[in-house]
């Protein structure tokens, strides 16, 4: 089966911290390609594998990168695709640096930008897994069983919580 999503990196030590990603993806049953490049070191590269993506079947690119992570609006500069920006996690200001360089992106450069930390990759997934469900429905189909099952994890707990206060 073809990829619907592409997953690029600025380093190969950005896996560890966004496999959330591709575990979101895998849970639906959405197949993925990863890459490594950057925006600063591999401009070209960049710019050939956005600028293409759309004819490989790519339908969402998530682009993950930290400090000055420029990934993400590059590969939206060379392609029609939506893009969503992983801020990555850096020691240097706890990965501020990098959301902030996400979400700063110029009019007419749309970006969809999720969390620094864990919940981002995985939250990166699931935007990916909607989008591609407005056009599958039994994508959507899964998404709302997912939702549903979500809303029944939740309603245990506060049940269990309440039988902690003698309610």
């Amino acid at each position: 089966m073809a990829a619907r999503v592409g997953i690029v990196m600025g380093s190969d030590s950005d896996w560890p911290k966004i496999q959330g990603v591709a575990a979101a993806l895998d849970e639906f049953g959405v197949e993925y390609e990863a890459r490594v490049m950057s925006a600063h070191r591999t401009p070209d590269a960049v710019r050939e594998y956005a600028s293409g993506a759309v004819e490989r079947g790519l339908q969402v690119i998530v682009a993950a990168a930290g400090g000055a992570a420029h990934l993400a609006g590059v590969i939206a500069a060379h392609t029609t695709l939506p893009v969503i920006g992983i801020p990555v996690v850096t020691e240097f200001m706890g990965g501020l640096d990098s959301l902030l360089s996400t979400v700063q992106m110029p009019g007419d450069v749309p970006v969809a930008a999720v969390a620094a930390g864990a919940g981002g990759p995985r939250n990166a997934g699931l935007l990916a897994v909607q989008i591609l469900a407005l056009s599958d429905p039994a994508l959507a189909a899964r998404l709302v069983e997912f939702k549903r099952q979500l809303a029944e994890k939740v309603a245990a707990k506060n049940a269990s919580f309440q039988a902690t206060l003698g309610r």
